[in-house]
């Protein structure tokens, strides 16, 4: 596997030092079709933490999916890079693949991870020999792909634990979360969710607003707005066709949708979007 390779398009793995990430991986066009895992190090978030005002110093991971509507701004930040593209995962191994998709999607553009001492240690093994064979000379694409399947497995298991230690009703959220990241396309029903979830709609509710601040239907319509802008941004199809492919029976219909959650017209956010990625494509924006 040639690691050297100046654009991204023929590369399926990327590991660089955040330091030394050069602007031609930044402004690749090719960039959005990776799944990128920032490692913050001894680094303040980049996102604000509804819990704690000034958060502190530490270690972070931030999951980015590919086809991501945002971009993290990482200029100057200590820490690392690795991104890698859906063809570097094995699509026969079923639920490994799914758990991926999970983890990167669960909180819609991205996902962060704080970081415990002991989590980061081990992480650091793992990313240690990662690297190591990627700077090889003649690296083993087998021996990348089984040490990444191995980072990204102990990251799941990190993120379960973040999701799901805390208390019962975190644990509930994090599962009504992976039930709407699999059906939002077909279900837009919130007692379908809370059927599935066990509850009434008005428990489900409860624990969403208690959680997240939003009810079940404010989700489902954040994430057919997140789908949206994200086909919005990188897809060729019309608006009329991505109105279509999200189940909306007519164009004026969907644009009156997205005007209403989101305060502008689907044309209007495609003109923005297409400024904002031509003078600013490397910076988290809402």
């Amino acid at each position: 596997m040639n690691t050297s390779t100046p654009g991204l398009e023929q590369s399926l793995i990327y590991i660089r030092n955040l330091a030394n990430c050069p602007p031609s991986y930044l402004n690749d066009p090719g960039r959005k079709d990776f799944f990128e895992i920032v490692w913050l190090q001894n680094e303040f978030p980049l996102h604000a933490i509804k819990e704690q005002e000034e958060p502190g110093r530490g270690d972070w991971i931030y999951l980015i999916p590919p086809y991501r509507v945002h971009q993290l701004n990482k200029a100057g930040k200590n820490g690392i890079l690795l991104s890698f593209k859906r063809d570097f995962l094995e699509e026969e191994d079923k639920e490994f693949y799914l758990d991926i998709f999970k983890i990167f999607n669960i909180q819609g553009e991205f996902s962060c991870l704080p970081l415990t001492a002991e989590t980061a240690v081990e992480l650091s093994k793992i990313y240690t020999l990662l690297e190591e064979e990627y700077l090889e000379k003649h690296n083993s694409f087998v021996i990348l792909k089984a040490l990444l399947k191995v980072f990204l497995l102990k990251l799941i298991r990190i993120k379960e634990h973040v999701f799901t230690a805390q208390d019962v009703n975190q644990k509930r959220v994090y599962e009504f979360m992976m039930l709407l990241e699999e059906n939002y396309q077909l279900e837009r029903n919130a007692a379908y969710y809370a059927d599935k979830s066990g509850f009434s709609a008005k428990r489900l509710n409860q624990i969403l607003k208690e959680k997240l601040d939003k009810t079940v239907m404010q989700l489902i319509h954040d994430r057919i707005i997140l789908e949206a802008k994200r086909q919005i941004i990188h897809s060729e199809n019309t608006l009329k066709e991505i109105a279509y492919a999200l189940g909306f029976t007519d164009r004026p219909y969907f644009s009156r949708f997205f005007k209403k959650q989101t305060g502008q017209s689907p044309e209007e956010f495609q003109k923005l979007a297409k400024n904002h990625i031509e003078s600013k494509f490397n910076t988290l924006v809402e």
